[in-house]
C-alpha cells in the first residue's frame, strides 16, 4: 500500500498487482504487432504485388465469385437462424428455471470446445442419405449434404454461441421492476417484450449477430466435410484459398483472403459501433 498526503489527510492507494502502464502497454502492443498486425500486413502486401488489374481478375473469376457467393450466402442464412434461435435460447436460460438448465447452458459452449473437423464429421454422418436425419430428409426431397443448406447448417452450429452469450448477460441485468411496471400500466407480454425489453437488448443482439456472421465467413473445418467441395457448387472461399496455396499460387490465395479480410474488418467496425451505441444507450437509461 502507498499513501498520498492531500491537505493534511492521507489517502491510501492500493498497490497495483500488475506493473506500470508503460510495461503493460508495451507488452500488449508487441503481442498485437507480432500476432495480428504483421500477418495482416504481409497478406495485404502479398495481394498488392499483383497490381489492381491482377487482383480484380482473380477476385472476379467465375470460380472465385461462385465460392464467395456461396460463402456469404450461407453465412447470411446461418446468421438468420442464429438470430432467432440464439435469442430464444438466451430467453429460456435467463427467464426459466428447470431441471437440466445448467447442462443446457454448458452445451451452448460446446461448439467453442469441439474441434470443427469433429463437428463436420458428425453433421455429415447425421445428414447423409443413410444418416438419422438424411434418411428422412433426402427421400422427401430435401437433401442437405453437398448443398448450400448443409454449409449453412455447419456454419450455424459453430457460430450460435456468439448470439446467446452476448444477449444472455443483458437479459439477466434487466430489473424485474421494469416489466412489473409495464404490467401495472396494462401492457400485454408481447408489448412488453417489443417496446421495453427488445430495445434494451438490441445493441448486444446485433453485436452477437455480427460476430456470428464473421465467424461463419471464416469457418473451414466444419464445412468441408458436409459441403463436398464441388467447384462452382459447394466450394467455400476458405477452401479455395487452401487449394490455391497447394498450387503455390500465393497471389491468388492472398487476393481471395483479402476479400474475407475486408469483410472481417467491416464486421469488426460494425461490432465496435454497436458496442459504443450500447454504452451510450445504457448511460441514457
Amino acid at each position: 500500500m502507498s499513501t498520498i498526503a492531500l491537505d493534511g489527510a492521507q489517502i491510501v492507494r492500493p498497490r497495483r498487482v500488475l506493473p506500470g502502464f508503460g510495461l503493460t502497454m508495451g507488452a500488449t502492443l508487441l503481442y498485437l504487432a507480432v500476432i495480428v498486425l504483421l500477418p495482416v500486413t504481409a497478406l495485404v502486401l502479398k495481394s498488392a504485388e499483383i497490381g489492381w488489374d491482377g487482383f480484380w481478375r482473380i477476385v472476379t473469376g467465375p470460380r472465385t465469385l461462385a465460392a464467395l457467393k456461396l460463402t456469404f450466402g450461407a453465412a447470411f442464412l446461418a446468421t438468420l437462424f442464429n438470430a432467432a434461435y440464439g435469442l430464444l435460447m438466451a430467453w429460456v436460460l435467463t427467464r426459466y428455471r428447470f431441471r437440466g438448465r445448467e447442462i443446457l447452458d454448458a452445451l451452448i459452449d460446446l461448439p467453442f470446445a469441439l474441434p470443427t473437423a469433429v463437428a463436420g464429421l458428425a453433421l455429415t454422418a447425421l445428414y447423409a442419405n443413410n444418416g438419422w436425419y438424411g434418411s428422412v430428409l433426402e427421400p422427401a426431397g430435401f437433401p442437405v449434404v453437398y448443398t448450400m443448406v448443409g454449409v449453412a447448417i455447419a456454419m450455424a452450429f459453430t457460430s450460435v454461441p456468439f448470439v446467446v452469450r452476448t444477449v444472455q448477460p443483458v437479459l439477466e441485468s434487466i430489473q424485474p421492476e421494469i416489466e412489473e411496471a409495464s404490467r401495472t400500466l396494462g401492457a400485454y407480454p408481447g408489448t412488453i417484450f417489443r417496446r421495453v425489453i427488445f430495445p434494451i437488448i438490441l445493441p448486444s443482439y446485433l453485436t452477437g449477430c455480427a460476430l456470428a456472421f464473421a465467424r461463419s465467413l471464416g469457418e473451414f473445418g466444419a464445412v468441408i466435410f458436409i459441403a463436398g467441395n464441388l467447384p462452382f457448387k459447394t466450394e467455400i472461399a476458405a477452401l479455395l484459398i487452401y487449394i490455391r496455396l497447394e498450387e503455390f499460387d500465393y497471389p491468388a490465395a492472398s487476393a481471395i483472403a483479402a476479400i474475407l479480410l475486408a469483410a472481417a474488418f467491416v464486421t469488426l467496425l460494425t461490432t465496435n459501433l454497436l458496442q459504443l451505441w450500447q454504452l451510450r444507450y445504457s448511460r441514457k437509461v
